[in-house]
């Protein structure tokens, strides 16, 4: 059952996406591109996803488990440090040279998209990256 229903919200957050314009780079770099033609669409779409996600979040807090019955794991860490915004500033370098994030990348990935294929390669390197270098952190 949990993995039908990861499937179903698997499916309409890439309908979404697709809906949305976000599988497209090009409208992506327009959005990202802030001296040129700047296209703000995709910053209504962003901001109706955090208000969605912020009432989904303060509804459920309270709940110990899910409706399929497993544990919910809602973050509760809100330190701002280094390593946040060093992340946060090299994820927003990668979406802007590419015009693409992962959600996307996905998306582009399963309509056979070249570009797709080429950014998961590389976020999966970095993945495995990243996990070495915390391996090695004291």
């Amino acid at each position: 059952m949990t993995i039908l229903f990861a499937w179903i919200a698997g499916l309409i957050f890439g309908v979404g996406l697709i809906v949305a314009g976000m599988a497209d780079p090009a409208k992506v770099v327009g959005f990202l591109d802030l001296t040129g033609r700047w296209d703000p669409s995709l910053a209504l779409v962003m901001a109706g996803a955090i208000v969605v996600a912020s009432v989904t979040f303060e509804f459920v807090r309270a709940w110990q488990k899910s409706v399929l019955g497993l544990p919910l794991m809602i973050p509760a860490i809100t330190l701002i440090d280094r390593r946040l915004v060093a992340g946060s500033l090299l994820f927003g370098a990668g979406w802007g040279l590419a015009g693409i994030c992962p959600g996307p990348a996905i998306v582009l990935l399963g309509a056979g998209v070249a570009k797709g294929l080429v950014f998961v390669v590389a976020m999966l390197a970095g993945m495995g990256l990243f996990n070495l270098l915390e391996r090695q952190r004291p």
